[in-house]
């Protein structure tokens, strides 16, 4: 009787062992994937932010200013200006 006693004893400990075990993996798991989702919010506001410095930097205005400026470069009058059709509307009114 002593001896399944002893051994209930040792299946008890194992398993509550265990079980602190696997409690103490979650938490630090879920700690993990809290840091994890914040550096993800962190990068969506950052991407939100760089979309949004790139349109500005390639609106028509600024570079229309920077080609007229630091290249010399104007929009030519309309009088030189010629329309050329795509390749498949050729024989279209």
């Amino acid at each position: 009787m002593a001896r399944l006693n002893f051994l209930l004893v040792a299946a008890l400990t194992a398993c509550a062992l265990g079980l602190v075990t696997s409690q103490h993996q979650a938490r630090k798991l879920y700690v993990e994937l809290q840091k994890e989702q914040d550096l993800a919010r962190q990068i969506e506001v950052e991407w939100g932010q760089l979309q949004l410095e790139a349109s500005t930097w390639a609106t028509h205005a600024r570079v229309e200013k920077i080609a007229a400026q630091s290249l010399g470069m104007r929009v030519p009058p309309a009088s030189r200006t010629q329309v050329v059709p795509p390749a498949g509307d050729q024989g279209r009114p």
